[in-house]
């Protein structure tokens, strides 16, 4: 038997969930053009030989952390549109797919050798947001908008 939630959600839930859904299918287009680019194509974008050997070489598994994160973020935000409490583990697996990605490039590979520390930006601002989506599916939950 399902549960049925008990109110529904106004014009500010809808606008949230639409803004989540552009960032994380922007963030599964990032991982697709990180999928494809090739080492010549790093160069050509500015990249210099230390910069685009960190990124050929990073490991399986923290590629594999990046297409978690980005694939459980899409998926999160599609359960949270259909007004999904599954959204909650959704949105908590693409913080961590985030993480294990984080704790490769900062922590193991310490990118900021090769990199400036304007490159935290990005993996700070994706770090913010799945803990915003967390808290905000959670709250959306309470609320009695999520079955």
């Amino acid at each position: 038997m399902s549960e049925e939630t008990t109110t529904k959600p106004g014009t500010a839930f809808w606008i949230i969930a639409g803004l989540f859904a552009v960032w994380n299918l922007s963030g599964l287009y990032q991982y697709y053009l990180a999928s494809i680019t090739t080492p010549e194509q790093l160069a050509d974008a500015g990249y210099n030989a230390l910069q685009i050997a960190h990124v050929v070489n990073t490991p399986a598994w923290a590629h594999s952390g990046y297409a978690i994160a980005v694939n459980a973020g899409v998926l999160g935000v599609i359960l949270l549109l259909l007004r999904k409490a599954w959204a909650i583990p959704m949105f908590v697996i693409s913080l961590i797919g985030a993480l294990v990605q984080d704790l490769d490039a900062f922590v193991l590979r310490n990118a900021l050798e090769h990199f400036s520390a304007w490159w935290l930006i990005i993996p700070i601002s994706v770090i913010a947001i799945c803990v915003v989506e967390i808290w905000y599916s959670r709250r959306a939950k309470a609320k009695g908008w999520l079955s």
